[in-house]
């Protein structure tokens, strides 16, 4: 029930950066104290720019605001770039993280996200439009939306990786031929 309420409240945009923040996880821990009990709350949260740019960030505190406040923080310094060919991804790939399995797959122009809440924020708020994906073993919200950052992570362009390969080839190419020169 909080996670739905803090998801909904925190849809709207920064004024000041052009960011989309989405809270996808907040988190109650209570420690029992002399006093009774103390209560704290973790937050889980999305940021993106909806145009190739996600961070995520986990910000710690007594109030669910500040927790809020503090992930968006830790979120905006950890962005990355995430490749894309048109609207979709450009490979498919499999990640684990923890005991979550995400696969994330290209899909034709029209498909939309086809995702569950915690991919579908990270994926949404990086500018994807059509993908496929899939959540196996533990649906953890935090360990999900860690494994679909590290997918997108390690997604490469396929044309940029070409170009780089056939480099390297000509310089090893190159390389052999001038040892065997010296020889």
């Amino acid at each position: 029930m909080v996670e739905q309420q803090g998801r909904r409240r925190n849809r709207g945009e920064d004024d000041d950066s052009g960011l989309t923040e989405r809270t996808v996880r907040i988190n109650r821990v209570s420690k029992v104290v002399k006093g009774g009990r103390h209560l704290s709350f973790s937050a889980m949260v999305v940021v993106g720019d909806g145009d190739g740019r996600v961070g995520i960030g986990m910000g710690k505190a007594d109030a669910v605001p500040d927790a809020i406040r503090k992930g968006s923080t830790v979120a905006q310094k950890n962005m990355i770039e995430v490749p894309t060919k048109g609207d979709t991804v450009p490979h498919e790939v499999t990640v684990k993280y923890g005991g979550s399995v995400v696969m994330l797959k290209p899909a034709p122009p029209g498909t939309g996200v086809i995702a569950g809440d915690s991919v579908r924020a990270v994926i949404e708020l990086a500018g994807i439009k059509d993908i496929v994906t899939k959540v196996r073993r533990s649906t953890n919200p935090t360990n999900v939306v860690k494994a679909t950052m590290e997918g997108l992570q390690s997604m490469k362009d396929p044309e940029i990786e070409l170009q780089r390969r056939r480099e390297f080839a000509q310089r090893t190419e190159l390389s052999e031929s001038q040892g065997s020169l010296e020889i």
